[in-house]
């Protein structure tokens, strides 16, 4: 009894872990440029991909959490000239 017990409290560790992975994984993203809030998800982050390969084709990836704010300013200007084709 004691080995299922441990089975239980094992697995509801981890999925309490994978549910806290899954909501650090999204977040909303500030953007003071233009004074909005933005959902980041899979779609921001392959824009935000193309900005880095279009504005930073030398440099080592850096993901935007890691930018410090005038790099994201930065990349919110470029976001708000390349919309997305399917939303408008």
């Amino acid at each position: 009894m004691q080995r299922i017990a441990n089975h239980i409290v094992t697995f509801a560790l981890a999925a309490s872990l994978v549910t806290l992975m899954g909501c650090a994984a999204r977040f909303t993203a500030y953007d003071s440029a233009h004074g909005d809030n933005h959902r980041w998800d899979r779609n921001e982050d392959r824009a935000y991909r193309a900005y880095w390969k279009d504005e930073h084709p030398r440099d080592n990836y850096r993901s935007f959490q890691k930018s410090n704010a005038d790099q994201q300013k930065d990349y919110w200007n470029w976001r708000h000239n390349h919309p997305d084709s399917d939303k408008h």
